[in-house]
């Protein structure tokens, strides 16, 4: 686990420093739930059956922009191959990789669940909505981080890493939109079981299998 915090430390202590990526990043996630603001304004009724969905694009969106760089910023002036050079598995870097994404989207979903709770007038910050949050965001990372390195090296990676990531994440994305809209109409946690159980499962599957096969992603 050291290994894997100074990996995602690196990367973190990167983007502090030179800000090439958070600040771009959050503005876009920003303005795109000020724009769905003006853009549904309607009933009380209508705006929580649409905000669960708003709050998902908007999260898949700005971490599609992150995940395009997390190992595009490792192919300039050989980073990628002293990275590999390290005395460390190909497993840890992977590890070290998605905590750093997490870290990131969270470092976004955060301010962005700030300003979509005062714009829509919904309390976000309840344990359950939380949860969620935290979940699914992990199987994002969990999948895209295993998809940006392979499309890094490929010209038009941009385009490459949303047309093969979003495709695997469907069940996620969907079962985090249900969950939040039953967390945000103030259910109960029995009514969030099955859509948590779904993330969390997705979650381990593409986790135990994104280890077993990055070292022949990172080495093709």
């Amino acid at each position: 686990m050291g290994k894997v915090i100074t990996i995602a430390k690196k990367d973190i202590l990167f983007e502090l420093r030179t800000k090439r990526l958070l600040p771009g990043v959050l503005v876009f996630a920003l303005l795109a739930i000020v724009i769905f603001n003006f853009a549904f304004a309607a009933s009380l009724e209508t705006i929580r059956l649409l905000t669960p969905g708003i709050l998902w694009v908007t999260f898949a969106f700005a971490g599609i922009l992150g995940l395009n760089r997390s190992f595009a910023l490792e192919m300039e002036d050989g980073c990628l191959e002293g990275l590999m050079a390290c005395p460390v598995s190909r497993e840890v870097i992977y590890l070290g990789k998605v905590l750093g994404n997490l870290i990131f989207m969270l470092s976004i979903e955060v301010p962005a669940l700030l300003v979509f709770g005062f714009l829509f007038n919904i309390a976000v910050f309840s344990l359950q909505l939380l949860a969620i949050v935290f979940l699914a965001t992990l199987g994002f990372v969990a999948v895209g981080t295993l998809f940006s390195a392979l499309a890094a090296n490929t010209r038009a990676r941009e385009l490459v890493l949303p047309v093969l990531f979003l495709p695997l994440v469907i069940p996620v994305m969907i079962s985090a939109v249900n969950a939040s809209g039953l967390a945000l109409s103030g259910e109960s946690w029995s009514s969030l079981a099955s859509w948590l159980e779904i993330i969390a499962a997705f979650d381990v599957i593409f986790l135990v299998t994104s280890v077993l096969i990055f070292n022949f992603v990172i080495e093709e």
